[in-house]
């Protein structure tokens, strides 16, 4: 990945916007026009290895070859090849590593074109591909109940809709700068030690913020995609 995205340092959720993006359509162009060796045998007489390989092939053609593979999703991968345009996919990946680049010497983050519609679709719900996996029983941890209740008092309850909009209006501001920022406003209600409840509701909304930019679900897309991901992960 860090040949990807370059080694510089990386953070905030402008730079999730633009790395989701560039995993979109790295996992396109790879999956659908990067071809690959695959080991088919290796003898070794003495000290002497002899390798031998398949033809090169990408892993959608592999999964078009397959046995395993039914008629109905290889149809859906064919459809799928045929939207895709390579030249338009690099053009992308370009765009974006010259966004993270941007980003990595401290630039203001630009607005952003709208991400091409296949790559969207195509992507649409990696949230649940895992399912299309592995099917023994035993594979799956049990399920284990929510906690939903709280043991002790929000401290945050009534001031947290302040404290979301600010954040939604500089998304990279520090817990600490924002509570710092609450003490001012409602001066004598949020003592010191309370930092650490704060930090921690903070991190949580940006885990959830990460998280829709990258695996949010598009409407008018469903489990007919899953494969595409299932596809995606054979090469990233």
């Amino acid at each position: 990945m860090r040949r990807l995205v370059g080694y510089r340092r990386l953070e905030g959720l402008g730079a999730v916007a633009v790395m989701a993006r560039l995993y979109e359509a790295a996992r396109l162009f790879v999956n659908f026009f990067q071809p690959s060796f695959k080991l088919a045998s290796k003898d070794r007489v003495g000290a002497r290895v002899t390798k031998r390989y398949h033809v090169p092939a990408t892993p959608c053609a592999r999964l078009l070859e397959s046995v395993a593979v039914s008629e109905d999703i290889k149809g859906k991968l064919r459809t799928v090849a045929a939207a895709l345009d390579p030249l338009r996919l690099l053009r992308e990946i370009r765009t974006m590593q010259h966004h993270l680049a941007d980003l990595a010497t401290g630039a203001v983050p630009v607005l952003l074109t709208n991400c091409d519609p296949e790559l969207e679709r195509f992507l649409g719900s990696p949230r649940t591909a895992w399912q299309k996996g592995e099917v023994r029983p035993t594979h799956a941890a049990a399920v284990r109940p929510r906690r939903d209740w709280r043991t002790r008092v929000d401290p945050f309850a009534m001031a947290w809709p302040l404290v979301r909009r600010w954040l939604e209006e500089e998304p990279d501001r520090t817990a600490k700068e924002l509570f710092q920022r609450l003490q001012l406003d409602q001066p004598n209600f949020f003592p010191d030690g309370r930092l650490r409840t704060l930090q921690r509701r903070v991190q949580e909304w940006r885990t959830t913020e990460a998280r829709r930019l990258i695996l949010a679900d598009l409407s008018g897309t469903g489990a007919a995609h899953d494969f595409a991901v299932g596809a995606g992960n054979i090469a990233l």
